[in-house]
């Protein structure tokens, strides 16, 4: 599914959920506390639609690096079997490997294999000029993987931030009408009923705003660790590839 395509259809969705919470579930709910969500306003539509798109990017990232990008099995058993592989100048093996493996470690090294086993017989390119090219076809795979991995973190991260600028909308407004209960005073007597509700409304919007961006941050930040550690298995792997290639060249 393309990505334009996932984001708007996630927040179409998301709309469609929270709309039919705050209306349908939270204003009809004989339970005080639940209406009182209903009580927050049209805001809450928003603030529940941005929580549900937190979620679902976050299973969509979870699905991605531990499901996709992990691969079959453990990168440790699969890179050690890997560089048993090449010390035997089985090439076709290593690459049967990576495509057993899958993941992004593999998908990496799979290209600078690929690319060393094509210039291997090549005897008018030197060693050097070969060790360079599999390093340039190394680079140019982790470079398309990258991204794959970095997906929807950017959405998690302004999640966190508009959560919470929509929930201080929602407070602030709320104040707004508690303000305006307690200067519309008739017989020197203030409306508790509007003062209540303006009350409600801000801490409602607070809570809202507070949730789904503390869910935002700490989905971004988790997710940020795991595509660094990604990161760093797959350039550590393919540096002991390299080094082994060399070794081979005699450089």
């Amino acid at each position: 599914m393309k990505q334009t395509l996932f984001v708007t259809l996630n927040a179409l969705v998301a709309f469609g959920i929270g709309f039919g919470l705050w209306y349908g579930v939270f204003r009809t709910s004989e339970n005080p506390i639940v209406h009182s969500i209903y009580q927050g306003g049209p805001l809450v539509v928003l603030l529940i639609m941005i929580f549900v798109m937190c979620l679902v990017f976050a299973i969509e990232r979870y699905i991605s690096l531990y499901g996709n990008a992990k691969g079959k099995s453990s990168v440790q058993v699969f890179f050690k079997k890997l560089i048993t592989l090449l010390q035997q100048d089985d090439y076709d093996g290593a690459l049967a490997a990576c495509d057993k493996q899958r993941g992004t470690t593999a998908n990496v090294l799979r290209a600078g294999i690929e690319r060393y086993r094509q210039l291997k017989g090549d005897d008018s390119i030197d060693a050097e000029k070969r060790i360079q090219m599999t390093q340039s076809a190394i680079e140019e795979a982790n470079a398309l993987e990258g991204p794959l991995l970095e997906r929807n973190l950017i959405a998690l991260s302004t999640i966190a931030s508009i959560a919470t600028m929509v929930g201080l909308l929602g407070t602030t407004i709320g104040m707004i009408r508690a303000f305006a209960a307690t200067g519309n005073v008739e017989g020197g007597v203030i409306d508790a009923q509007q003062l209540a509700v303006g009350i409600s409304e801000a801490l409602v919007n607070t809570a809202g705003g507070l949730a789904s961006g503390i869910l935002g941050i700490f989905f971004y930040n988790f997710f940020v660790n795991k595509v660094d550690s990604f990161n760093y298995t797959t350039d550590e792997a393919t540096f002991e590839v390299m080094q082994l290639l060399k070794e081979k060249e005699g450089k």
